[in-house]
C-alpha cells in the first residue's frame, strides 16, 4: 500500500490544484500511449492514476487522512478491496476509457493532454488512440475561361454535381492549369464532405495572344494611315479604345497601351501591345503608277543591316 501523496510527489496539505498538477504531470510522462514498450511505466501510470482517484475526491481524502482507508482506498486493517474495477487501478484496459467509479473525473485532465480527446471515448481497444473518421471524396472539375475574362478577372459561374451553382473570383496571376480548391463541394463522407477541385484552362482568343503578364496584338493599318497618321479603333481585352497612330509608321512597329493585360500576382497589370501591320491595296493600278513615279523610291536600303 503506498502513500498516494507520495506517489503524487505532493505534500499531504497540497492543494487540489497542486495535485491536478502533479497528476497531469506524471500522467503525460508515464502514460501508456508514449510508453508502448515499458510496462513499468504502464503499473506506475496506474499507481498515479489510483492516487488522483483518491486524493481528488474529497470525502475519500478525508477518510484517508483520519486513517479510515488506506491508499488502495480499502477500509484500515481488513483485506478485501472497495470500488467497481476489478484491477482497482481507475483505467480499465478493455472499456475504451478511464472507469473512475465514484472518484475523479478525468475528462479535463486527458482533453489537455492528448489534444482534446474525451477521455470516455478518446482511447480505445486499451491504449489505442481513435483514427479520424474518413472525408467524403474530392469532386474534380475543368472550366474553360475565355482569355478577356482571364485578363480582367471576371467572375465565373461552375455547375456543381449536385446542381448548385459558384461564382468563382479569379485570382491574379492566373495561369492554364491553375486549379481552385472549394472547401467542403465534394462528396458526403462520414467525417464531413470532401472538397472540389477546379482547374482553371484559359481558352485561345481569335487574335489576341498572351506574353506573361502582357497582351499582343497584330493591327492592320491602311497605307494612308500608316503615311499620314490617324486615330484607329483598337479591341481590348476590356473593351475597346482609340489608339493613335503616328505618321510614318512602318509594319512591325509596337505601340503599348497601358494596363490592358493580364493581373500579375503582385498586384499590377500588363499592358496590351499593338504591332502594326501596313495592309497594301491588292490591284490599285493608281497606287502602282505613282510609286513608279516617285522620286524617293530608290532611296534608302532597308535591308542594309543584313549587308554587313
Amino acid at each position: 500500500m503506498a502513500d498516494p501523496y507520495q506517489l503524487l510527489g505532493v505534500a499531504r496539505g497540497a492543494s487540489d490544484a497542486d495535485i491536478k498538477k502533479a497528476y497531469r504531470k506524471l500522467a503525460k510522462e508515464l502514460h501508456p500511449d508514449r510508453n508502448k514498450d515499458n510496462p513499468k511505466a504502464t503499473e506506475r501510470f496506474s499507481r498515479v492514476t489510483n492516487a488522483y482517484d483518491l486524493l481528488s475526491d474529497k470525502d475519500k481524502r478525508a477518510r484517508f487522512d483520519r486513517g479510515e482507508i488506506d491508499g488502495d482506498g480499502n477500509p484500515a486493517g481488513f483485506g478485501f478491496r472497495q470500488g467497481p474495477t476489478p484491477n482497482n487501478s481507475g483505467f480499465s484496459p478493455g472499456s475504451g476509457g478511464f472507469d473512475t467509479g465514484d472518484g475523479a473525473d478525468f475528462t479535463d485532465i486527458f482533453e489537455g493532454l492528448f489534444g482534446g480527446r474525451k477521455a470516455g471515448g478518446g482511447f480505445s481497444g486499451g491504449f489505442g488512440r481513435r483514427a479520424p473518421q474518413p472525408k467524403g471524396a474530392n469532386r474534380a472539375y475543368r472550366l474553360a475561361v475565355p482569355f478577356a475574362d482571364a485578363a480582367s478577372l471576371t467572375p465565373q459561374r461552375i455547375t456543381l454535381a449536385d446542381g448548385k451553382t459558384i461564382d468563382l473570383k479569379l485570382p491574379p496571376g492566373l495561369e492554364s492549369g491553375a486549379q481552385m480548391r472549394l472547401a467542403g463541394k465534394g462528396d458526403p463522407g462520414p467525417g464531413g464532405p470532401g472538397d472540389a477541385i477546379v482547374t482553371l484552362d484559359i481558352a485561345p482568343h481569335r487574335f489576341f495572344t498572351r506574353d506573361g503578364d502582357d497582351v499582343r496584338l497584330d493591327l492592320p493599318i491602311s497605307l494612308a494611315e500608316a503615311v499620314l497618321g490617324a486615330s484607329v479603333r483598337v479591341p481590348t481585352v476590356s473593351g475597346a479604345v482609340m489608339l493613335t497612330v503616328p505618321p510614318g509608321s512602318t509594319s512591325g512597329k509596337v505601340l503599348r497601351l497601358k494596363a490592358r493585360g493580364f493581373h500579375g500576382k503582385a498586384g499590377s497589370r500588363g499592358d496590351q501591345l499593338v504591332t502594326l501591320m501596313v495592309d497594301l491595296p491588292a490591284g490599285d493600278d493608281a497606287l502602282v503608277e505613282f510609286v513608279k513615279g516617285w522620286p524617293g523610291r530608290e532611296h534608302g536600303n532597308p535591308r542594309g543591316k543584313f549587308e554587313n
